[in-house]
């Protein structure tokens, strides 16, 4: 059975930091493409960031180029979010999800129940 697990959400002040991490049961980090996405209220679900299974390139939506890095442990079968120089806007539900398209950032078929971020002082 599929399953990921994301922790790692908290209330961070403007400025700091945060690492998600999203731990997959049931496939291995390598085998699908994983990707973060986020849900503020009032809108819609936005991808962040995703690292592909094949060579583990990596993409980032503008928003967050330059301040959030997304990796891999496949030992520890984890993936991360490393997100620093948090800003308000960044508030948001945070998913992890595999199965789908990184150059896409469609099609993803498994989710995580989600982590909430909160960044306000």
């Amino acid at each position: 059975q599929v399953q990921l697990v994301e922790s790692g959400g908290g209330l961070v002040q403007p400025g700091g930091s945060l690492r998600l991490s999203c731990a997959a049961s049931g496939f291995t980090v390598d085998y699908y493409d994983i990707g973060w996405f986020r849900q503020a209220p009032g809108k819609e679900r936005e991808g962040v960031s995703c690292i592909s299974s094949s060579d583990g390139s990596t993409y980032y939506a503008d928003s967050v180029k330059g301040r959030f890095t997304i990796s891999r442990d496949i030992a520890k079968n984890a993936v991360y979010l490393q997100m620093n120089s948090l800003k308000p806007d960044d508030t948001a539900v945070y998913y992890c999800a595999g199965g789908g398209y990184c150059l896409t950032l469609a099609d993803f078929g498994s989710w995580g129940q989600g982590t909430q971020v909160t960044v306000s002082s």
